[in-house]
Order: structure tokens, then C-alpha cells, then sequence
């Protein structure tokens, strides 16, 4: 008893608002060993006599333990004690006087019965599911309460009985949403409902059973939002966003029961905001079945633009200096977020009719609200209608640059707004169109001096502008638009050390980064202008207010840095350099969340990229904050549905929900700056070399792990990036070490390879690894990874090949349209996109391991075969053969026991439609007559009449055609050079000759002009024409090569080319003739060469 006590105590120490109180509880609580831990709890729990509030505690501490612990308490419990833990929480729901307490019970009985399902799918505690069916049809409400509860809590809890009891189930819910006495009891029957249905989401039988449940849901949502309960409403929205489908057959009155809700101004502007969740959600999932309701959609899009018209007037808009979070929870934002998304959701097709003649009533209207909504529309829906806007973004632009002059300041900071957004959403067209309207409109608009938070609005647009600005059209504005900038920058400096105002400064100064880093070494004659005060900002910018003006500021230098070169930052580098090692070394009192540190971890990147290997000396002071930004670990945390209910996203917290009435959560404060800095480790090991040989191995210790860093793409793609250039850096180790370093890290490469969630990380990790092999060569990967590897490729090209058939199948469903066309177009590309990096993986394994690999690659054989089968699409053929040109080139002659399965189609495929597979079957037989042996030389024969075919037929130089004219042209090169027997030379050649030179392809033109090279060299009398007559026409194929850069001096053949030029030079009339033929720029090739092969 006395210890039952002293447990009573510990609760409440637990729930002391002293912190040292607290965690000395918690300590003490952790101590007590499992099995008495139940046995307090349940005490506790039952105890009616304990305060409500140590109650409470405890039911939540046991069903945490039950879900985070069960397999390390439940089973060692004796069987009695186990049995007496079930029978004591069903008494306690049925005599429970406390609703909270019953409530807090159901959720471990729930949990305890979540844990209690083997894996054959039998619920081991029978005895719940006999109060489940007697308490739902008990008189009790209380009873009837608990039953849905549990249910709702753990729709799976019939285990393998669900299917028997199917029947039973529905009708008791449909029961329960028609009581009209109890709304509580309709209400949790409608969530009951939802959850099973989700917990469902793939049966597609059970759905339809359950089809005509979805009335009875619409009418709790409407009930439930008008007593102020939004419950039922996230179930609907759950359900909109996980089972689409299900909602298909009653759509209709979903749709127009969330638009009644959402327009209802009494409702709290949490529920509306709900109701339009549901509508903008199923334009995400369900967009095909969405658009074919464009009444709906067309009422919806006014309920949010009415939405972003409810904005409070604020006196101290204009000179606020400090940038305030958006208000998450305000209508305003709410509705230009589902603008946002709706529009890239359903289409601009769709979304640009319903929405252009609103906001062009909006913009006439004289309430500034208004006119401020409609520019902030635009901005929002520039995305998912880019397509359709681009064709009228004449007209918009010059609506917009009006309202730069509108005579309220919310307005005007609106129209930098959309015209910000417009430039990142449609450049460089927009760019390109409206330079000279928009810069000087933007450069105007800045010297609003009386408006700060416009001015720096302004700025910020001018910052989206020149980012993506093509160098060229910035250069005729840069001197207009550095002066503009620089006395800004003056002026607000001077406000800054008499007012203390920064917010303008701050803009400003990212402002002129982002001109230098556009303009270049451009921007070296205004150097000097900006980094007297830049470095003085950085010197004295030391308070705390002060961190994100001293940040941008030093990224600004750095860009500057980068932008004007080495020689012209080298006068302030060693400034710069002391500036940064200052800030650095008191990096130690920065807080964890001070915006400078991502500021200097990017710059001190681009201070190696300016000093090069210099900059190796600064490492040992910048490795140590960078390894511990990189080494940030989230907080996370897996919460059931209690928990969330008190955390909020608003703490920086985000959720995944996992269903099952569970939801992982990740604080995401200090995520960016941990990818930043795995980007700049990349970056020191890619310019430094071996000079980062010393911090490879904690740099591969840190990385490798973060090859499954799920909570951030950038993270992966960092860590993928990052594994060869290590094995670079560390090559001044040794072998030794770098054998070491690679076996450390090949393992999770390849699981990785098998496990990677996201396509465009996959195909990072791809890359990655295949440039590792070649880096490691022959043998690197044991009898393990070999077959591991093989298993993960041959799942990935059968998965190839079922996302099609699933294509096809969509294309065959009710709600197909052109639309969902373009969503399948960019899901091929992306399934292409990792074939092309399985190509890469099988290509290095061809050619470090040659045809000892051929064993290994039989078992993916069939699937490769499959690839260039006559129905299949251009990519697959052409990624196909390039996978056989691989096999032909690295594992000859034995590759020709593989021809019956790609030679036929190689040959049919050089006139094929697509020009991609016409370039691999060009290629192939290029590396044939190279490398195949004696058994290919019929195949080459067989190949010349059908390549020349390729090369003569109409349009083949057109853009599309060249590169695979090009290939045809240098395999029969390849033929005539190293299987003449098998073609008449002095027929072809002359034809080859004038098809000369290659310009796009240029690994194809070394080799003509090596084989050309020969060909001279040895005198051959069709080249040289009688009395060298043909040499001119020579030199011009040498001249056209060189001046389209298909030949660079580093080639082996630009030095033989040189000779045959200097031997021509000496012999007076030829070399006039020659040379008189050719025009100015050929010339100057000519010579160019000659002076540096």
C-alpha cells in the first residue's frame, strides 16, 4: 500500500510545473521495472478515490508504454496477470463514472488490442470484441460511447474475422449514425466509419460496400461544425485525401456540403478554412474526378478569393522593420494557399477561365483589400497555369507594373509581389519580354522612402529578377542599376546607424549579390564601390538584432567574390578571410538558430571555390562548426492521435500521418542548414582534392549514415554525391585506405539503390555508385553485393515495366483526360529517367569487370531483351541497345553468344522512327566493327546500305535527326577503318568524305577525324585528290571542326592534324590556295592550332 503511495506521489511529481521536480520523477518513474509499472498503472487508473488529474496521468502513461513497450512488458507477464490487465479495463469502461477517465481507457484498450493480433491475423483477446457488439447495442449510452471508440480507434481490431463480420459492422454503424437522440453517438460513429474506411484504403470491394455510409458522414460534418466540433470535418478531409475514390459515388453532395461550410461566415474561420481543405485536397488526389465538377470548382474559387480580402488594416504596416511569420491560421493565407494548390492541382485549363474575370473585377475595385487580393492571386496561380498565362503574359505584366503607382502601400508592395513571382515562375521568358519595363518600374519603386517594407519588397522582386536574368540582357542596365542600388545602400546605412532600421538594408544588399553574380566579371569596375561598406556591415554588424543584415552580408561579398575573380577579390581576401575566421571562432556563443551560421557555411564554400587550393589552410577552423551542422539530428518523435492534439505545427513541427491513428512528427528547425552543409562538404571535397584527404574518413563516417536520412531529399543527395569524390580525395592514402574507405560505404550504396523512396535521389545514388565502381574497378564488389545488386536491378526493371502496364491501365479508367495525359507523360520520364541509371551501373560493370560479368548479367538477361522488344516505347528500345552497345564493346568476342537475342533488332532498328533508337543501333555497330571479332564481320556488311540509307534520307541534319546521322556517319567510318574487307572503301569513301565534318556529336568526331587523319598519313590517293587537289576541301573539314569546337587541343588527333597543316605550309602555292579557301574565323582555327598542338 505504502508503495502504491508513493506511486501516487510520483504522478504527481510528474505533472509538477517544476522543471528539477519533474525530472527527478521521470527518472524515478523509468526505474521501476515493467512488470509493476502495470500493475501501478491499472491500479491508479481504477482508483476513484486519486485525484482526476493523477488518473489521467497514468492512463496515458500506460497506454504509451503499451504502444512504444508492449513486447518487452505484456508477454512476460504471467498469463493470470495478463488476463486480470483485460478484465480490469473492460470493468473499468463499464463502471467508469468519469467520461474522461472511460475515454482515456478505451485508448488502451485499443492499444493492448492493437497489440494482441498475431500474425495469422487472430485477435487474441476475444472477450473485447463481446463487448464491442453488446455495448454498441446497450441501451447505456455511455456503453454504446466506448464501443465506437475502440472502433475508432483501431478499425482493424476484427483481425481476420472482419470479412465474417462485415455485415455486422455496417449495420451497427449505420445504426449508431441514425441515433437521433445522442448527436455524440452519431458524430463518433460518422469518424468510426471514416477511420475503417481508411484503414481499408486498397479493398476496393469493401469500399463499395460500404458506399452508402457516406450520406450519414456528410450529415455529422454538417451537425457536428454548427456545435462546434470540427472533428468529423478532418475525418472527411482524411478521407478526400487517403480514399478519393470512395467518395466518388455521393461527390456531388461532398462538394457542395464543403462549400456551404466554407462560405458560412459564422462558422470559426478554423472550420471554413477545413470545409475548403476538402475541395482543394481532392483536386490534388482526385483531379481528373474533380474537373468533371467545374460548377463546383468555379463557386470554390470566389469562397477563396473572398477568403484573401479578410485583412486587417495595420497603422504600422509600412515601417515595420522586422518581417513577421505569416500568419498560418488567418483566411488570407489559407486562401491564396488553396489557390495556389488548386491551380497546379486541376490545371490552368481549368483554373484560368473560372478565375481571370474575378480578379479583374478585383483589381477596378476601390477598396485596396481587394485590388491586394487580386495581384496576390496572380502570384499564386502563375504555377499551375503557366502554361495558359504564358500566352497573355503581355496584358498582365502591363496591368500589373500599374499598380507599382496605386496609391496604397499594401497594394504596392502586392504588384512586387506578383511581379517577383512572375520572374522565378516564367523565366527567362519573362526576363527576355520585359526587361526594360520591369527594372526601371522596380528601381522606382525602391526609392519609396516613406514605405520601407515596399521599398524592400521591391528589392526582393528585382532579386527574383536578376537570378534567373540571362547575362547578356542584364549588362546595357548595370550601371543604371548598381547606381540605383548603391545610393540606396548608402542612404539605408545611414538610417541604420541613426535609426537602427535594417529591414531595406537587408534586401538591398542580397540585391547587389544577386547583380554581381549575374553579371560577372562585369561587375569588377563597381568592386570597389560596395566592399568598403560591405566589410564595414561585417565589422560592426555585431548585435543581436543585427544577425540576418550580417549574414546576407556576408554571402554578399563572397558572390561578389566569386563573380569578379580571384585576382580582383585578392586585395580584400585576406580581410575577408580574418572577417569570417572572427566570426567563426565566436561561432561558439552563436545559438543554434542564428541565420549566419547557414550564411557563412555557404560562403566560406565559395571562398574555396575563389582561392582554389589556398584555401586549404583555412580548413582545420572551418571543418569543426561545418561537421556539427552537417551532424544535426531532428527531434522526432511517433505520436499516436492524443498526443498530437497537443503539438501544433506552429512549434516548427511537421506530421506524416502513418494511419492506424498514429502520426510521425519531425521538428524541422535546422534541417535546410544541415542539407546546406552536406552540399558545401561536396563542394571542399570536388575542389580540393586531395587536400581534403585528411577529413575523409569523418567526412564518409558522417555520410554514409545520411544515405537514409528520410526527413530531407538534399540530405541523400549530398551524402550520394559525395561517395566518389571521397574516394578521390583519399586516393593520397593509399590503396589500402581507399579499399577500406569504399567497403565502408558500398553496402549502404546498394541498399540504398533498393530502398530509395524518391526518383530523383534514387538516381543521385545511382550515379554515385556507378562512378564508384569505375573509380574501384575490377573486383570491388564481393559475392554478396553481386547478387544483392543483381536481385535490385532485376526489381527495378520489373518494376519498369509494371508502372507501364499500371499507365495503361489509367488511361483506360472513367476519369481520364488530357490532364491526367501529361501527370503519366512526366511519371514515364521519371521511370526513364532510372532506366537511364541502370544503363549507367550495367556500363561501369562492362568495363572494369568486361566478360567475367556476363555470368551475373544472364539473370536480368530476359528483362534487357524485353527492353527492345517491337511494341515497347523509343526509350526502352533505345536504352536497351545501349545496354547490348555496352556488352558489344566490353565483353567481346564473347558477347556474340548473346546475339540472337539483339542482333536482328539492331540492324531493323537503324531506320527506325525515333532518331534516339536510330543513334544506339548506329553506335552498335560502330563498336561491332571496333571490338566484336570475327563473328560480327557479315553483321557489318549487312549494316553499310542501311546506315548510308539513314544518312542520305531527307531532313536527316535537321535538329532532331543529327546526333543519330552523326553516329551513322562514324560507324561506317569505324567499318571502312577497322573491317575494310567488309565494305568497297573506294565507293563509300568518297560519300564519307563529303559528309564530313561532325559537329554535335563529339565523341563520335574523334574518331572520323582520327580515322581521317590515316587516311592522310598514309597518302590515300580519294582523300588527297590527283596532285593533292582535294586538300583544300580538307582543310575546310579540319577548319569547320575546329571552329565548332568538335576538336579541342587536349584530342590526341588535334596534334596529327597539326602536322598535316605544317607539312601543307611548307609547300608555298598549295598552302595559299588552301588557306585562301576558307573564311576569317576558320582561318584563325587554323592558326590556333598550329600554335598550341
Amino acid at each position: 500500500m505504502a508503495e502504491q503511495q508513493q506511486f501516487y506521489l510520483l504522478l504527481s511529481n510528474l505533472l509538477s510545473p517544476d522543471n528539477a521536480v519533474r525530472k527527478q520523477a521521470e527518472e524515478a518513474y523509468e526505474n521501476i521495472p515493467g512488470h509493476s509499472k502495470v500493475t501501478f498503472l491499472l491500479q491508479a487508473l481504477r482508483n476513484t478515490a486519486a485525484a482526476e488529474e493523477v488518473r489521467q496521468m497514468a492512463a496515458v502513461l500506460m497506454r504509451r508504454m503499451l504502444s512504444a513497450s508492449f513486447e518487452e512488458v505484456f508477454p512476460s507477464l504471467t498469463p493470470d496477470v495478463q488476463n486480470a490487465v483485460k478484465d480490469e479495463l473492460l470493468l473499468g469502461i463499464q463502471v467508469e463514472g468519469s467520461s474522461n477517465i472511460r475515454k482515456k481507457t478505451c485508448d488502451i484498450a485499443a492499444e493492448l488490442s492493437r497489440n494482441l493480433i498475431d500474425d495469422d491475423g487472430n485477435n487474441q483477446w476475444p472477450e473485447i470484441l463481446k463487448f464491442l457488439f453488446e455495448s454498441v447495442s446497450s441501451q447505456n449510452v455511455a456503453l454504446r460511447e466506448a464501443a465506437l471508440h475502440i472502433f475508432w480507434n483501431f478499425p482493424g481490431i476484427f483481425g481476420n474475422q472482419q470479412q465474417h463480420y462485415l455485415d455486422v459492422i455496417k449495420r451497427m454503424l449505420l445504426q449508431c449514425m441514425q441515433d437521433q437522440e445522442n448527436s455524440t453517438i452519431r458524430m463518433l460513429a460518422a469518424r468510426a466509419a471514416a477511420a475503417f474506411v481508411l484503414a481499408n484504403e486498397n479493398n476496393a470491394p469493401l469500399q463499395k460496400h460500404f458506399a452508402d455510409m457516406l450520406p450519414g458522414i456528410l450529415q455529422a460534418v454538417n451537425d457536428s461544425c454548427y456545435q462546434n466540433d470540427d472533428s468529423v470535418l478532418k475525418s472527411l478531409v482524411e478521407l478526400a485525401d487517403t480514399a478519393p475514390k470512395y467518395l466518388r459515388p455521393h461527390l456531388e453532395p461532398t462538394l457542395t456540403l464543403s462549400l456551404k461550410l466554407c462560405a458560412d461566415s459564422g462558422l470559426q474561420n478554423m472550420q471554413r478554412q477545413l470545409a475548403l481543405e476538402v475541395i482543394v485536397t481532392l483536386s490534388e488526389t482526385a483531379s481528373a474526378m474533380l474537373r468533371k465538377h467545374s460548377n463546383i470548382v468555379s463557386q470554390a474559387i470566389p469562397q477563396m478569393l473572398a477568403m484573401m480580402v479578410d485583412l486587417e488594416n495595420d497603422e504600422n504596416w509600412s515601417n515595420s522593420d522586422e518581417l513577421e511569420d505569416d500568419d498560418f491560421d488567418s483566411n488570407a493565407v489559407a486562401g491564396e494557399s488553396a489557390l495556389d494548390r488548386i491551380a497546379c492541382g486541376l490545371g490552368g485549363k481549368v483554373v484560368l477561365p473560372l478565375i481571370k474575370e474575378h480578379i479583374m473585377q478585383m483589381l477596378q475595385n476601390p477598396d485596396w483589400k481587394y485590388r491586394h487580393a487580386g495581384l496576390m492571386a496572380l502570384s499564386a496561380i502563375g504555377e499551375g497555369c503557366h502554361q495558359q498565362m504564358e500566352g497573355i503574359l503581355n496584358e498582365i505584366v502591363n496591368f500589373v507594373l500599374l499598380f507599382l503607382q496605386d496609391p496604397h502601400p499594401r497594394v504596392r508592395y502586392a504588384a512586387c509581389n506578383a511581379i517577383g513571382q512572375m520572374a522565378t515562375d516564367f523565366a527567362p521568358t519573362f526576363q527576355r519580354k520585359f526587361h526594360d519595363k520591369v527594372i526601371s518600374a522596380l528601381l522606382q519603386t525602391m526609392e519609396d522612402q516613406a514605405n520601407p517594407r515596399v521599398q524592400a519588397h521591391a528589392a526582393a522582386a528585382l532579386i527574383n529578377f536578376t537570378e534567373d536574368c540571362p547575362k547578356s540582357l542584364l549588362l546595357p542596365y548595370l550601371d543604371n542599376l548598381v547606381n540605383h542600388l548603391h545610393v540606396i545602400m548608402v542612404a539605408k546605412l545611414q538610417e541604420l546607424i541613426q535609426k537602427g532600421t535594417k529591414l531595406v538594408l537587408e534586401q538591398v544588399v542580397t540585391s547587389i549579390a544577386s547583380v554581381a553574380d549575374t553579371a560577372e566579371e562585369k561587375f569588377v569596375p563597381y568592386y570597389d564601390l560596395f566592399m568598403p561598406s560591405l566589410k564595414h556591415i561585417v565589422e560592426n554588424g555585431v548585435q543581436k538584432e543585427l544577425r540576418l543584415l550580417r549574414g546576407k552580408t556576408i554571402e554578399c561579398i563572397s558572390l561578389i567574390g566569386l563573380a569578379v575573380g580571384k585576382d580582383k577579390f585578392m586585395q580584400d581576401a585576406s580581410d575577408v578571410m580574418q572577417l569570417l575566421l572572427k566570426t567563426q571562432t565566436d561561432s561558439s556563443e552563436l545559438e543554434d538558430d542564428d541565420p549566419q551560421i547557414s550564411y557563412m557555411i555557404s560562403a566560406w564554400a565559395r571562398m574555396c571555390k575563389i582561392l582554389g587550393k589556398e584555401f586549404q589552410q583555412y580548413l582545420p577552423v572551418v571543418m569543426g562548426p561545418l561537421m556539427k551542422t552537417a551532424s544535426i539530428k531532428p527531434e522526432v518523435a511517433l505520436l499516436d492521435t492524443q498526443d498530437m492534439e497537443n503539438m501544433s505545427e506552429d512549434d516548427g513541427w511537421e506530421f506524416v500521418n502513418l494511419g492506424d491513428q498514429q502520426s510521425f512528427g519531425i521538428k524541422t528547425a535546422g534541417l535546410e542548414e544541415k542539407a546546406t552543409a552536406c552540399q558545401m562538404l561536396v563542394c571542399y571535397a570536388k575542389e580540393l582534392k586531395e587536400g581534403f584527404a585528411e577529413y575523409t574518413e569523418q567526412v564518409v563516417k558522417l555520410m554514409v549514415p545520411l544515405l537514409k536520412f528520410y526527413f530531407h531529399d538534399g540530405v541523400r543527395v549530398a551524402a550520394a554525391e559525395s561517395m566518389p569524390l571521397l574516394l578521390e580525395c583519399a586516393r593520397v592514402q593509399g590503396p589500402e585506405y581507399v579499399t577500406q574507405m569504399w567497403h565502408f560505404m558500398c553496402d549502404s550504396l546498394i541498399k540504398g539503390i533498393g530502398t530509395e523512396p524518391d526518383s530523383d535521389v534514387l538516381s543521385e545514388i545511382m550515379h554515385s555508385f556507378a562512378k564508384c565502381i569505375e573509380l574501384m574497378g575490377e573486383g570491388c564488389l564481393n559475392k554478396e553485393h553481386l547478387e544483392e545488386l543483381g536481385n535490385i536491378m532485376k526489381g527495378k526493371l520489373e518494376e519498369h515495366f509494371k508502372n507501364q502496364e499500371l499507365r495503361q491501365a489509367k488511361r483506360q479508367d472513367e476519369d481520364y483526360d488530357e490532364q491526367v495525359e501529361e501527370n503519366l507523360q512526366d511519371e514515364d520520364d521519371s521511370d526513364v529517367y532510372i532506366l537511364t541509371k541502370i544503363s549507367d551501373i550495367l556500363h561501369s560493370m562492362f568495363s572494369c569487370y568486361k566478360e567475367k560479368v556476363l555470368p551475373w548479367f544472364e539473370q536480368i538477361l530476359p528483362l534487357i531483351v524485353n527492353l527492345i522488344c517491337p511494341h515497347r516505347p523509343w526509350a526502352d528500345k533505345q536504352w536497351g541497345l545501349c545496354i547490348f552497345d555496352d556488352v558489344i564493346e566490353h565483353c567481346s568476342p564473347t558477347s556474340f553468344k548473346y546475339a540472337e537475342y539483339f542482333l536482328r533488332p539492331m540492324l531493323q532498328y537503324i531506320c527506325d522512327n525515333s532518331p534516339e533508337v536510330r543513334q544506339a543501333a548506329a553506335y552498335g555497330v560502330g563498336v561491332m566493327a571496333q571490338f566484336g571479332g570475327e563473328n560480327y564481320r557479315p553483321f557489318c556488311t549487312e549494316a553499310i546500305p542501311l546506315l548510308v540509307g539513314v544518312i542520305q534520307m531527307e531532313g536527316s541534319k535537321t535538329k532532331e535527326n543529327i546526333n543519330a546521322t552523326e553516329n551513322c556517319i562514324s560507324a561506317v567510318g569505324k567499318v571502312m577503318k577497322c573491317r575494310p574487307e567488309c565494305v568497297n572503301v573506294n565507293e563509300i569513301l568518297p560519300h564519307w568524305l563529303s559528309w564530313l565534318p561532325l559537329h554535335e556529336d563529339k565523341e563520335e568526331a574523334v574518331h572520323t577525324f582520327s580515322y581521317l587523319c590515316d587516311l592522310i598519313e598514309s597518302n590515300n590517293p580519294i582523300v588527297l585528290g590527283p596532285n593533292n587537289s582535294s586538300l583544300p576541301r580538307v582543310f575546310a573539314i579540319i577548319a569547320d571542326g575546329l571552329t565548332s569546337e568538335a576538336i579541342k587541343n587536349e584530342d590526341a588527333c588535334s596534334k596529327r592534324l597539326a602536322n598535316v597543316i605544317r607539312q601543307v605550309q611548307g609547300s608555298g602555292g598549295l598552302w595559299t590556295e588552301c588557306m585562301t579557301s576558307l573564311n576569317e574565323a576558320q582561318q584563325a582555327a587554323i592558326q590556333n592550332l598550329l600554335n598550341t598542338a
